[in-house]
């Protein structure tokens, strides 16, 4: 009996094949589906919806000399000028200290830490803003957040720093702090930005950009305790005196003008300096619909506001 290829006999099963859109099954012929399902290779995980265009709308003027906006939930660009040009970023720098802190694993908000005379030391010798804490006060964790973000308290973000940072002296401390601040920029993509104060107090090498800073807000304000701080007008911490009593603090005010001009603002934070000029990192949500942005090197508190607004609307205008 010949065994060669032409002698073989043909399998019984079923066989399948795809010819020109048709299923061969078995010897019988079937019409493909005309639309196939989307595949989702991400299992367990939705099919992500796609966004719909931006709409065109004529680009604002704005006097700041680098500006940066998105559309929070999907990060696209709404609008950009010299957004990767590498500029100082005043006390805008303090969303990262809070960034820093807030990542904290097993963070405990009610921790309360004991102010020392360095940190007003500090904040005299710098010529700094203050959250005007008292030495020997015991504050908690989550009042000091508020005495970074609304009054922008330099003293805060050292005890901050001198906290949550690692080491076995102060100045070690603040330098292992200020590392987390870098690597935690490095993880989020932030490729033109280095710090190298707690504060935006530069030492000569403290800087970032719009696109940077965007980005770092746009991760910050998925944390509820941030959202929560950055968007309080208001706040008035009692702390604990050395001796045991309770003092209430001089309340606190945000600097952050939109959020009692601009309908929808959430945060996030001022900055200005006699390099940096006026800076503000800025979020508003309307219609389920978040924008968000920065414009660094403003001339004046008014400008600054007057460009943000320009871009929160020009934003809007875009997603629809």
């Amino acid at each position: 009996m010949k065994t060669g290829i032409g002698s073989r006999r043909p399998h019984r099963a079923a066989v399948s094949l795809v010819t020109g859109g048709a299923l061969l099954l078995g010897g019988t012929l079937a019409a493909a589906p005309a639309h196939a399902a989307p595949v989702n290779n991400s299992p367990g995980r939705p099919v992500a919806a796609v966004p719909p265009p931006l709409k065109s709308v004529t680009s604002p003027s704005i006097v700041a000399k680098g500006g940066f906006v998105m559309e929070s939930e999907h990060g696209r660009t709404t609008f950009s000028k010299a957004a990767d040009t590498r500029r100082p970023t005043g006390s805008t720098t303090k969303i990262m200290t809070a960034e820093v802190v807030l990542s904290q694993p097993n963070l405990n908000l009610d921790a309360k830490v004991t102010i020392q005379q360095a940190y007003k030391d500090y904040v005299v010798r710098k010529g700094a803003s203050s959250a005007n804490l008292v030495v020997g006060d015991k504050v908690t964790v989550r009042q000091l957040l508020h005495g970074l973000m609304l009054p922008s308290g330099c003293d805060a973000a050292y005890a901050l720093a001198d906290k949550y940072g690692t080491g076995t002296t102060r100045d070690a401390r603040v330098k292992s702090f200020i590392g987390k601040m870098n690597t935690t920029a490095k993880k989020l993509g932030m490729t033109n930005t280095h710090f190298d104060s707690f504060d935006g107090i530069s030492n000569g090498s403290n800087y970032s950009t719009p696109r940077d800073l965007t980005k770092l807000a746009r991760d910050a304000m998925k944390n509820s305790t941030f959202r929560s701080v950055v968007k309080t007008k208001s706040y008035t911490a009692k702390t604990v005196t050395k001796s045991g009593s309770t003092r209430t603090m001089a309340t606190w005010k945000n600097t952050n003008p939109l959020l009692g001009s601009y309908s929808g603002a959430t945060g996030v934070k001022t900055g200005s300096g006699q390099v940096a000029g006026y800076c503000l990192v800025f979020s508003a949500t309307r219609n389920g619909k978040t924008v968000i942005g920065t414009v660094l090197a403003s001339t004046s508190s008014a400008q600054r506001t007057t460009d943000a607004t320009r871009l929160l609307n020009h934003g809007f205008a875009r997603v629809g």
